[in-house]
């Protein structure tokens, strides 16, 4: 699901359930199996709607699993287990993604830093990535024999200083 409006985050309080989300559905009822909320409160417009790539793989004990990967347009590439939900991993894309310090992978929680958010009595400067995310709407792929994924990325930051509309 995509990210919640207006982009003004003072005027929306709360974590904005359910967007932001990585849905699994149970393919015989339809009904929801688990959702994932990447970014709880978006104040970036980072939506999140972008490709889910599938593969199997195996993790660090040997076991194989079936994974979703979703690099998403805050800087964060997640895995998650597609069959239950699990949070494998949430990396950053790389170095310069700074709106979080990391992504707790028991709670599935983002630790943000507070310098770079959008608050109406902050000017948030070089906020990585920009609105239009480090990763967009490209085509992505996962190689099965290399075991690799090949994604195109932004290299934006931006700028941000919310103010309120009547």
């Amino acid at each position: 699901s995509g990210n919640p409006a207006p982009w003004n985050e003072t005027m929306r309080p709360g974590d904005n359930k359910w967007t932001m989300t990585i849905w699994g559905r149970d393919i015989d009822s339809g009904m929801a199996k688990f959702g994932y909320q990447k970014t709880p409160h978006d104040e970036w417009d980072y939506a999140g709607v972008n490709v889910m790539m599938l593969s199997e793989q195996q993790d660090k004990t040997g076991k194989s699993r079936k994974l979703l990967t979703h690099p998403d347009r805050n800087g964060i590439v997640y895995t998650l287990d597609r069959t239950n939900g699990d949070l494998v991993s949430a990396d950053k894309i790389d170095d310069t993604v700074n709106w979080v310090k990391q992504v707790d992978l028991k709670t599935g929680l983002p630790q943000r830093d507070p310098e770079y958010a959008t608050r109406m009595d902050h000017k948030g400067r070089d906020i990585c990535p920009s609105a239009m995310g480090y990763h967009n709407q490209g085509h992505d792929s996962y190689d099965p024999e290399r075991k690799s994924f090949f994604m195109g990325i932004n290299h934006i930051c931006m700028d941000w200083e919310p103010f309120m509309l009547p």
